[in-house]
């Protein structure tokens, strides 16, 4: 088998060759550091060549990353190509690929929902955002959810599960996995040179709404390819009539409270609110691809910023200016490019040892499992919230835990469910990395420890391919007694927060919002327990 080839975007010299200014990308990193952004990376596109591009330490251009809902654009480019190979029409009935799902007593609703109704976010059906993704069957899931509104309307609400039901759609009418589906016509035409990872259902089918992981590039790539119609390289790669619809409004999202999600919805793209006549590819916790037709210029941005508008305002302060027309002087990009970069993220410092490693070392600590969170199966697990929530495997539970220490490395094993993960963490100051397997996903975790005091021992622990992070403090009682206390960063109160802020975006009685609101925000104690344990040889 040949091996696939991997290429690259051209790049320019320097950002003023193809018009893009150093000053303004000075202030647009300034402005993200005065204002709390966390930006993994930014990789900015003019006339077809990247002008600039920086990654935050430790993050680096080969390195996947989340996309969480930019996953969704690339589900629509994967409808486009089924639609124009004739495996399902826009008006295709659901039903009709799904018939197993017709009940006994007719469903006139059911029967109106079409692959359009799914790509433009107007199915009509209101999946929870707690719905269980580790039981049962999604298809089922989304079918047998409530009702919003008759599809006939035509109300628009974000319901991510749409996403999942065209991948479906597309493994059912094909017979091949949505990865397997755009491998020799997106992957490789675009030079990927590998297969990106997408979570799936117990049924091996992609999220589509969620999951899918790729590099700065790789995203790049494909928002290079959707901006010039589906021309890449020369080349039509996407289908060039669907892709020009899929980027125009096909539905109205009125109801959202930011300018950016308001202005128009297509399958699967958004029409941005502040800059006319663009569009982006847009993920949770701010990752973006932002289209600019006027200037021929994409911004990407990968990050770890919940609130995504805030993000968005941040990149409207200094784009499209930095687009106008600059003199073409490399000089300025000499003084400056030093400067153009983004700082490091914080890391745990070097702090004097414990005397209490040589206690600790070696010894099996057992927790126990938090009620209520098992109750409700959304168990705490090594990984952040953020990056299993939707998940098909929550993993979570820790448990078997054990340390072992040397001068500059702490190593730390523990199980969840079936799957037992060693971490090296470096207690130097410098984080170590460590291959793990952790709810169906494969991650690089960056890892540091350190001794808080003399009987707490602190960890540091990111999942490098998602998001955010995660940290524990393990807390030794001389009766044998352990306490380990999780938190992540951003932390839980501030995504809960943000949660609440945007509930008036989905749920329309005042009455319940605010109840919602304040259940909420009593969430983040409860997500987020004290574990209590033992050693396993300590006595009872």
């Amino acid at each position: 088998m040949a091996t696939a080839q991997i290429t690259s975007i051209p790049r320019a010299d320097f950002p003023e060759q193809v018009g893009v200014s150093s000053l303004d990308l000075q202030d647009y990193i300034r402005d993200l550091k005065d204002s709390g952004i966390e930006a993994h990376s930014i990789l900015v596109i003019r006339d077809g060549k990247v002008a600039f591009e920086t990654w935050r330490k430790p993050y680096t251009p080969d390195m996947p990353h989340a996309m969480y809902s930019v996953s969704k654009s690339v589900t629509s480019i994967a409808a486009g190509f089924a639609i124009e190979e004739g495996y399902f029409a826009l008006d295709t009935k659901v039903l009709d690929i799904f018939p197993e799902y017709r009940t006994a007593d007719y469903d006139e609703k059911l029967e109106k929902i079409t692959v359009r109704h799914l790509l433009n976010m107007t199915a009509g059906k209101d999946v929870s955002l707690l719905a269980d993704k580790s039981k049962g069957s999604w298809q089922k899931q989304f079918l047998d959810s409530a009702w919003y509104a008759d599809p006939d309307d035509e109300e628009w609400r974000y319901i991510s599960e749409c996403s999942y039901m065209v991948c479906a759609c597309i493994k059912r009418t094909t017979g091949i996995s949505v990865l397997s589906f755009l491998t020799p016509r997106l992957f490789e035409p675009l030079g990927f040179g590998r297969v990106p990872f997408w979570e799936v259902d117990s049924e091996g089918i992609e999220a589509g709404g969620w999951g899918l992981y790729l590099t700065t590039e790789e995203m790049a790539k494909i928002a290079l390819c959707v901006f010039q119609k589906g021309v890449y390289e020369g080349k039509q790669v996407i289908p060039a009539e669907y892709i020009t619809q899929a980027v125009q409004k096909q539905s109205n999202p009125e109801r959202y409270s930011e300018i950016d999600n308001r202005n128009g919805y297509g399958y699967f793209f958004w029409r941005n609110g502040v800059v006319p006549n663009s569009f982006r590819m847009d993920g949770m916790f701010s990752q973006f691809a932002v289209c600019f037709s006027d200037y021929n210029a994409i911004v990407c941005v990968t990050s770890c910023e919940i609130e995504e508008q805030k993000s968005r305002d941040c990149l409207w302060r200094h784009f499209p200016a930095a687009f106008l027309p600059r003199p073409m002087d490399r000089k300025l990009y000499d003084t400056l490019k030093d400067s153009l970069v983004l700082e490091p993220l914080e890391e745990l410092p070097a702090k004097p040892h414990s005397v209490l490693e040589q206690t600790v070392a070696g010894r099996e600590i057992l927790f126990k499992k938090p009620t209520l969170l098992n109750t409700v199966n959304f168990p705490v697990s090594m990984l952040p919230l953020a990056s299993v929530y939707m998940s098909a495997d929550r993993a979570g539970n820790i448990d078997h835990v054990s340390f072992a220490f040397d001068a500059d490395v702490c190593r730390m094993t523990w199980s969840e469910g079936d799957v037992t993960n060693t971490i090296e963490c470096g207690m130097d100051g410098e984080p170590r990395h460590s291959k793990i397997h952790l709810a169906g996903i494969d991650f690089t975790a960056r890892c540091s420890a350190a001794w808080e005091n003399e009987n707490t021992l602190e960890i540091w622990f990111r999942p490098m391919e998602s998001v955010c992070q995660r940290r524990w403090k393990f807390i030794f009682d001389p009766n044998g007694a352990v306490q380990a206390i999780p938190s992540s960063n951003p932390d839980i109160v501030t995504m809960v927060k943000y949660l609440c802020d945007s509930m008036d975006d989905f749920i329309d009685s005042k009455a319940i919002s605010g109840a919602a609101k304040t259940a909420a925000m009593k969430m983040y104690g409860v997500i987020e327990p004290v574990h209590h344990g033992r050693f396993a040889d300590a006595a009872q």
